[in-house]
């Protein structure tokens, strides 16, 4: 009895050519949600008690301040990440190898994230403009910059499997995360740039700031959306 191919999944069609297997994505969005859910808990572990004397415990707070904006600024980091994954995969259909490397990329920066944050925090407490601050800087720059070139991987994948996506995806998603994930490496790398050369309070500022810009930009580029929208 033949089979009809209407009745096939999704992978199965895109397997059908031979050229390569699809899964479906309920596995991945949820070891990419344990992923997430672990790096951010790990931020939180760089903000304990700290050592104190007897009344001293709301200046020894005060003074710990570097923990506070590491923890702000790698949990909108992430959150946001977070949150472009969902909307991500609430598009995609199902997943191929390809599509797989780029979301392990993407979590591999995203677990590393910690790292470069917690560094951070540390020579923040010894100094506010010295030489390993401006190190610092640069090393969270690299790590932010890779997890975004791991995104234009992934829009990369779409671009070159388009059938990996949900047919009712808007025309605008892929080009516009392309171009917002090219901005992150761009304007990452620029920080720590600035903040080596210049001033590492810069870096800090365009660390907080780009979490923002990600997440206005979540369902696309506002001013082209509405561009697009109009001429419709």
């Amino acid at each position: 009895m033949a089979t009809d191919p209407d009745n096939r999944t999704p992978g199965e069609r895109l397997g059908a050519s031979g050229a390569f297997q699809a899964t479906e994505t309920g596995r991945v969005e949820a070891f990419s949600d344990g992923v997430f859910a672990v790096a951010i808990t790990i931020l939180a572990l760089e903000m304990t008690t700290p050592a104190h004397g007897r009344g001293g415990l709301l200046s020894a707070l005060l003074r710990q301040w570097p923990a506070y904006l590491g923890y702000l600024t790698s949990f909108a980091y992430i959150g946001v990440i977070w949150l472009n994954h969902h909307q991500a995969f609430a598009r995609i259909r199902v997943v191929d190898r390809g599509l797989h490397a780029a979301n392990l990329v993407l979590l591999f920066t995203t677990a590393a994230l910690p790292f470069p944050t917690g560094v951070l925090v540390d020579t923040l407490r010894e100094e506010i403009a010295g030489a390993d601050v401006r190190t610092a800087v640069v090393l969270y720059a690299i790590v932010a910059a890779a997890m975004c070139a791991s995104w234009v991987w992934t829009y990369v994948q779409l671009t070159r499997r388009p059938g990996l996506l949900d047919d009712s995806v808007e025309a605008h998603y892929v080009p516009h995360g392309m171009v917002r994930s090219a901005v992150g490496v761009v304007v990452y790398l620029l920080a720590g740039g600035l903040g080596w050369a210049v001033n590492p309070g810069i870096a800090l500022a365009l660390f907080l700031l780009l979490p923002l810009f990600y997440f206005a930009t979540s369902e696309g580029i506002p001013r082209v959306r509405r561009r697009r929208t109009a001429n419709r």
